[in-house]
């Protein structure tokens, strides 16, 4: 048993690594500004849930102390309407949260394995993306870079750390997550949120984007272990699927297991979004160094990943009864 602490625990991918690390008998406190959602473990054995936020150095040392193992940082301002509507928040969070993390977690001797993402990479067309690829970005005019900007930044302050003052640290960049509790506002969460309430799906542009959608089991598998392993210290590893997919062939496979509905709606991003935004067109990660150093490699395949997702959705009509909060 470990004593770990989860930034981010109430948010889409901590909610899953919180309840992971409950069921494996870790004592788990979760950090967050928000309540956690309904459904999650409850009673004597629930995780200690602190509010606060996480720019706030003296609220985050109430729970990165001393006697504490791992922190796991996940906590960010995530998804394309937060880059475009609160550029800001993501720089401060993104870089000045994770500052306070790394600073208190040396402080208190625990490991940190922090959160990070695909979007590093930025529009590199060179895919698949090893792990010390190069980042191609656009200009910080453009909202969109913010977040890789600000994720890629605290990519650095681990590695610094780790460098300079002996922090153990792991990096895990996420390719495309999905799955139960996704706020609706991601390719796959927001078209079973609309297949589900009889609306037609919202495909971007040509919908020829191609993606390596990773079930959230299978990212919680490589997040633990690598919280847990020695030889992760130090390393950066990207965690995602190898199984390519247009977004358009998503939004089909959801609406035939959703049992149809509405034909498909167009979005020109150029037109509704502006130059604030733009997209990628493959993003595909190389996983051979996660396999061969944690022995990790993603194992649900698309089909499997998003009929479980449907059959929760269907269960939970608090979910459902949430506001669309993509771009559209």
């Amino acid at each position: 048993m470990a004593r770990v602490v989860v930034t981010g625990g109430s948010g889409f991918v901590g909610s899953h690594l919180v309840e992971r690390l409950v069921a494996e008998g870790h004592e788990t406190t979760v950090f967050d500004h928000g309540a956690p959602p309904p459904g999650l473990v409850s009673g004597p054995d629930a995780p200690r849930y602190v509010s606060g936020d996480i720019r706030d150095r003296a609220q985050v040392s109430a729970v990165v102390e001393p006697g504490v193992d791992v922190v796991y940082h996940l906590a960010a301002v995530v998804g394309v309407d937060r880059y475009l509507d609160e550029p800001l928040d993501v720089v401060d969070i993104n870089l000045g949260g994770t500052r306070n993390v790394l600073d208190l977690a040396e402080r208190a001797g625990a490991k940190v394995v922090l959160a990070s993402t695909s979007e590093v990479f930025g529009k590199n067309p060179a895919v698949p993306w090893a792990e010390d690829d190069d980042r191609v970005l656009g200009s910080t005019s453009v909202d969109r870079w913010s977040y890789s900007s600000s994720k890629a930044l605290a990519e650095h302050l681990t590695f610094a750390f780790v460098r300079q003052r002996g922090l153990r640290a792991t990096i895990v960049r996420y390719f495309n997550v999905y799955g139960p509790r996704q706020r609706p506002a991601f390719v796959v969460s927001r078209t079973v949120h609309r297949a589900l309430r009889g609306l037609p799906p919202i495909v971007y542009d040509d919908g020829g984007q191609t993606r390596c959608f990773t079930f959230v089991d299978d990212a919680i598998d490589a997040t633990l272990t690598a919280g847990a392993a020695d030889k992760a210290d130090g390393e950066c590893f990207n965690i995602g699927s190898s199984e390519e997919t247009t977004v358009g062939e998503v939004v089909e496979l959801i609406c035939e297991l959703t049992g149809g509905g509405p034909a498909a709606v167009p979005l020109d991003t150029g037109a509704r979004l502006g130059a604030r935004y733009q997209d990628l067109r493959r993003r595909i990660p190389d996983t051979r160094k996660a396999y061969e150093v944690l022995g990790w490699r993603a194992t649900t395949d698309l089909r499997e990943g998003l009929s479980r997702t449907i059959a929760w959705a269907r269960a939970n009509p608090w979910w459902l009864a949430q506001e669309d909060s993509g771009q559209s």
